[in-house]
């Protein structure tokens, strides 16, 4: 696991796009295909505002998977992830893309897992971008994360401090407000990528960032597992880097 220290949030955000884009045009040129995993939220935004305007990107040949998503939530409610990646990413390429595949949990979450993991099967994943959650999350997997899911897709109970975290973010008005559960990429099919591209700024992330990168590979700290990854990259903000022992 490579970590990439920026000299801004901004700067950090550019940086993952254009490794992440870089990892996407060799593909396309490699096999005349890609795919990519697309995280939502607010440690993402400079990422994708840089990754949409990527210059030389077939993304007409590139299919797109959602990484995670809250059950019950209608797309129209702002905090919809589903929202969040069509006005962020899909909506905003120069190019359409050959398909995005999000994930719809307001009637079945259970098939929906079924849907996306048939859709997943056998297919290449080139680069997944993913953040760090406050209390070191991966995708909604929280703490204790399954390692070890055979699943592609799993619907998952959302601890309070990620609850809180989305509070926190302005996603909701009240920690009420926020749904229990969500539908999440498993872990072991977000290591399954050839890449990972995991931006994580700001204070609020520090000591998770500490723990993940510096902290033993544990299920109590899901991030953690990124060591484990030989192609991934952690790309900081000197406030998200701030405790950790080489800064």
């Amino acid at each position: 696991m490579k970590v990439t220290i920026c000299p801004s949030r901004e700067a950090a955000g550019e940086e993952a796009a254009r490794e992440g884009s870089a990892r996407i045009r060799e593909a396309l040129a490699t096999r005349g295909e890609a795919g990519i995993i697309i995280a939502s939220g607010a440690s993402q935004l400079d990422m994708l505002s840089n990754l949409v305007k990527a210059e030389g990107v077939g993304w007409h040949d590139v299919t797109g998977f959602h990484l995670d998503e809250y059950v019950g939530l209608p797309i129209e409610d702002r905090a919809s992830f589903r929202l969040y990646m069509w006005q962020r990413f899909v909506r905003a390429l120069p190019l359409p893309l050959r398909a995005f595949h999000y994930i719809d949990a307001e009637r079945d979450p259970a098939r929906e897992c079924q849907r996306l993991g048939a859709l997943l099967e056998g297919r290449t994943i080139d680069v997944a971008f993913v953040g760090i959650g406050e209390n070191g999350h991966l995708a909604f997997n929280d703490p204790p994360a399954d390692f070890h899911a055979r699943e592609a897709y799993l619907v998952v109970t959302l601890s309070e401090a990620s609850r809180r975290q989305q509070v926190g973010e302005g996603w909701f008005e009240s920690l009420a407000d926020v749904p229990r559960q969500a539908i999440s990429m498993a872990v072991p099919q977000i290591m399954n990528a050839a890449a990972i591209v995991c931006c994580a700024p700001d204070l609020r992330k520090a000591a998770a960032v500490q723990a993940v990168v510096e902290g033993p590979v544990t299920p109590a700290v899901p991030a953690s597992i990124l060591q484990r990854h030989p192609q991934a990259t952690i790309y900081l903000d000197p406030a998200s880097a701030s405790r950790l022992s080489a800064c």
